[in-house]
């Protein structure tokens, strides 16, 4: 298998995609100056980058068809909730701009994932 391919296979594989996400989150969360206004904002950039990938975990484990459906929910409102830190964080922290706008974006592309997921478990 080629690098070209591994990365398509991560791009689609969610679980690896959400913890690499998660990942990500956590390392820029760290390189971050603490003050009183970034404190609660990376403890809250954390808390919701990490938290779609677990939450995909539980979804991806799910006994029932409302257990997935509403896990998936919980996926994409915190990879909503994420963009919104990451916009605050990016206010705040001038220096960190352009990364927390690639987190953004990376962000904004799960939410869209997760929302199709969730509109496709209605049917």
């Amino acid at each position: 298998m080629t690098d070209t391919q591994t990365a398509v296979d991560r791009q689609f594989d969610l679980e690896e995609r959400t913890a690499l996400f998660g990942e990500a989150i956590v390392r820029f969360a760290r390189r971050m100056e603490k003050d009183p206004v970034t404190t609660s904002l990376i403890s809250q950039v954390v808390r919701a980058g990490t938290s779609v990938g677990a939450n995909y975990c539980e979804a991806d484990e799910a006994v029932t068809k409302k257990e997935f459906k509403y896990r998936i929910g919980i996926c994409k409102k915190e990879a909503k909730e994420t963009k919104h830190w990451l916009r605050m964080i990016a206010t705040a922290s001038e220096d960190l701009k352009t990364e927390a706008r690639s987190l953004w974006q990376e962000a904004k592309e799960l939410h869209l994932i997760f929302s199709a997921i969730y509109r496709n478990s209605e049917k």
